[in-house]
């Protein structure tokens, strides 16, 4: 089944109608035109099955339909250059890219996550957090440490953090792409990385680059319906919330997200057409690869 999205028409969307009028969600007319009824029906059925409601029949939702028996959306990895991720990073070393952003890529592909929308929402979040692409710790700021207090006094006992006595502010600081923050965050990614208390044992740990990458990936699954969700209604505030409720790196994340649609999106363009010029010229170009 190929995407379904508004104005698209054939035997695909009469299939589509036909399942979402069975299971209780009228889209109108079962007519093989997806129209507005459509739409509302696949956005209504989206909400009722927990997934991104977009209002377009893409992998995830014709598989939750039974339309489709393969729900992964398709990837970006092959259309990512060093020049477009260079151009993404411009103030990052290159040594650093190339050292890095494949751990990243490797991370994101265990959790499934290498659509555009999630790779450039790591890379946006690195850029954020971490502008060298190496992973770092959080500063003392006046967000977190009191005049004359001691560094990140202000977050020892933050139980929204999970902290609960002196010097938990310090040991739970941000760290890693992600700046992972806090007693509770630690406990539960430690565990979801199948790292036991090792990451509250040795919270460092956080900054070694293959389990900053694994942490990254490990949180943006986490939140990947709220995400889309905030990208799909272009509120970039609110994404940016999702991973820093201190919106830091705000304009830095934004720029990768804008920037990296327009990059992706060409280049998807560039290689459709010159993959229909090469087979209509051709036809058995690809024979032996």
């Amino acid at each position: 089944m190929p995407v379904l999205y508004e104005s698209a028409a054939g035997g695909e969307v009469v299939a589509l109608q036909q399942r979402l009028q069975d299971i209780g969600f009228n889209p109108g007319r079962v007519d093989g035109h997806f129209g507005p009824a459509t739409k509302a029906a696949v956005l209504a059925f989206q909400h009722s099955a927990g997934l991104v409601a977009d209002g377009v029949a893409g992998p995830r939702t014709l598989s939750a339909l039974g339309l489709a028996s393969d729900a992964r959306l398709p990837s970006v990895l092959p259309s990512l250059t060093l020049a477009l991720v260079t151009t993404l990073f411009p103030h990052a070393h290159l040594q650093h890219l190339k050292a890095n952003i494949p751990l990243v890529l490797q991370a994101l592909e265990e959790h499934e996550l290498t659509d555009r929308v999630m790779v450039l929402l790591a890379f946006a979040t690195i850029r954020a957090e971490a502008e060298d692409c190496v992973p770092c710790s959080e500063s003392p700021t006046c967000w977190n440490t009191s005049p004359g207090g001691h560094h990140f006094d202000l977050d020892d006992y933050r139980r929204d953090f999970g902290n609960r006595e002196r010097g938990d502010g310090e040991r739970f600081k941000g760290r890693g792409f992600v700046q992972l923050t806090g007693r509770t965050a630690y406990q539960r990614y430690s565990a979801a990385l199948g790292l036991g208390a090792q990451l509250v044992e040795n919270p460092d740990l956080a900054n070694e680059p293959t389990i900053a990458a694994r942490l990254l990936a490990s949180f943006l699954h986490r939140r990947e319906r709220e995400l889309k969700e905030a990208l799909l209604a272009k509120d970039f505030k609110s994404a940016r919330a999702l991973v820093n409720g201190r919106q830091q790196g705000l304009e830095s994340f934004q720029e990768v997200i804008r920037l990296g649609t327009v990059l992706l999106t060409a280049h998807a363009v560039i290689r459709r057409v010159t993959s229909q010029a090469q087979t209509e010229l051709h036809p058995y170009a690809y024979a032996a690869s």
